[in-house]
């Protein structure tokens, strides 16, 4: 049973009987209690019965509420005509053509739209011969479940792509700042390196002043031992000059 509404359904594709008013529990039970038949034999052509118990189990009846009045309304078991068919598909291509469904790429009407027009399909089959009916019904049910496997590998891999975009964003982020802070250390060091550039021009500076003024005090120093010397000589010259004689 499809969830109950509480408000008149849309209109569908899908041909439904006219509705009813949902009894009460009870009433349903004594109702089902008085009507209880044995089923005919399995070679015999199903009864009307049968083949809306069928039609219940693959297209399920759709329920509302208006005011304080439950309503069912099951789909319809009359066979389709010749006329039927090609009014459907009149109908489909209306309802495509009125909803402005997509020609190409994904589009929920036009998926929804041909829901309902191959579960129609399977009503109309079902009427005739229930086990093509539900044969058909396998397929309509193995291409929801193939959808709804692509749909989850797609919205799997839009999660991934989120995830490694949300990746790539981050580590590009934390490059961008690694990078900021390497070239802080880098702005840094190269002041770093012109003020130590800066002190060994000073210090070399100085160490060359040092030793100009060392090596002019030497030279002095030498000059003036130098000329002590040759005083010292000539003084001694004079003073041994008259012993010689």
């Amino acid at each position: 049973m499809s969830d109950l509404q509480t408000s008149e359904p849309w209109p569908t594709l899908l041909k439904y009987a006219a509705p009813s008013i949902i009894p009460d529990v009870k009433e349903t039970q004594e109702s089902k209690n008085r009507k209880k038949k044995p089923h005919p034999p399995s070679d015999q052509k199903p009864s009307i019965t049968q083949v809306e118990e069928i039609l219940d189990s693959i297209l399920p009846p759709r329920q509302w509420k208006v005011g304080d009045q439950s309503w069912i309304q099951r789909v319809s078991s009359a066979p389709a005509t010749r006329l039927d068919v090609i009014q459907l598909q009149e109908k489909l291509d209306q309802q495509l053509e009125h909803r402005q469904a997509r020609e190409v790429g994904i589009c929920p009407i036009r998926e929804e739209l041909y829901g309902q027009c191959f579960d129609e399909l399977i009503r109309q089959v079902c009427i005739n011969c229930a086990e093509r009916g539900l044969l058909l019904l396998r397929v309509r049910d193995e291409l929801r479940m193939t959808i709804a496997a692509y749909q989850t590998l797609y919205e799997s891999s839009i999660g991934f792509g989120l995830r490694k975009a949300l990746q790539t964003e981050y580590g590009k982020t934390q490059t961008q700042a690694r990078a900021s802070q390497l070239e802080a250390e880098m702005r840094e060091l190269d002041r770093q390196v012109a003020e130590w550039k800066n002190k060994c021009e000073t210090n070399e500076k100085k160490m060359m002043e040092t030793k100009m003024y060392e090596d002019k005090k030497h030279a002095e120093e030498v000059a003036y031992f130098s000329r002590s010397n040759k005083q010292l000589k000539a003084q001694l010259e004079a003073f041994l000059a008259p012993a010689k004689k």
